[in-house]
């Protein structure tokens, strides 16, 4: 296989921008920004370090970030499984970039900035869910923003609501791959109770 070394020779091969590709990036969060990803309960954070990139789905039962004002987004982090990859990343290399979704929307939009990481009790108690707080919230500055051409999302047909297969690995299943005497079985059965208690 061979591969492409070169900004020339990549460039080579494909055809200039769509014109609009380029003029419809945003550096401010506009009117019509806000109101898509204040309709977005689902998106993708992605983060840099030294140990490599990261990517990491982030969702809420209301607006997955508060928009704090035009070039500021507030993004709470909800319990997960305390690997803190992202938020280590960000300590140490605050680039970032998010991919915000709308069920059953064909468009993607997509904001990359800089992040910083806030614990401050004035910020993490503004945020509550069932009495519950984050540890810590992320704050993001905005540089650009735009939204991404729909054919990604069309050409999977993301959202006909195709049912998982019964042959799709499980949770436990992926765990049990590495760890042979896991039971995924019961780990499966029991998730979403588990869960249930977890979410914030």
């Amino acid at each position: 296989m061979e591969f492409i070394e070169d900004i020339a020779s990549l460039e080579a091969i494909y055809d200039k921008p769509v014109p609009n590709s380029l003029k419809k990036v945003a550096t401010v969060i506009t009117p019509l920004y806000h109101r898509w990803i204040n309709t977005s309960r689902f998106c993708v954070v992605t983060t840099v370090g030294p140990e490599g990139s990261d990517g990491s789905p982030r969702g809420d039962d209301g607006p997955v970030v508060r928009i704090h004002d035009n070039k500021t987004l507030l993004m709470p982090d909800w319990r997960g499984n305390n690997r803190i990859d992202s938020l280590r990343n960000i300590v140490r290399d605050g680039r970032i970039s998010l991919m915000f979704m709308v069920a059953g929307s064909n468009n993607v939009v997509r904001v990359n900035g800089m992040a910083k990481l806030s614990a401050d009790p004035s910020v993490t108690e503004s945020f509550e869910q069932n009495g519950k707080h984050p540890k810590s919230v992320i704050v993001i500055t905005v540089n650009e923003l735009y939204f991404q051409c729909a054919k990604a999302v069309m050409r999977s047909r993301l959202w006909d609501g195709d049912a998982a297969s019964d042959d799709l690995p499980t949770a436990g299943d992926f765990i049990k791959e590495m760890v042979e005497d896991f039971d995924g079985e019961s780990y499966d059965l029991t998730y979403a109770d588990y869960a249930a208690g977890r979410m914030w």
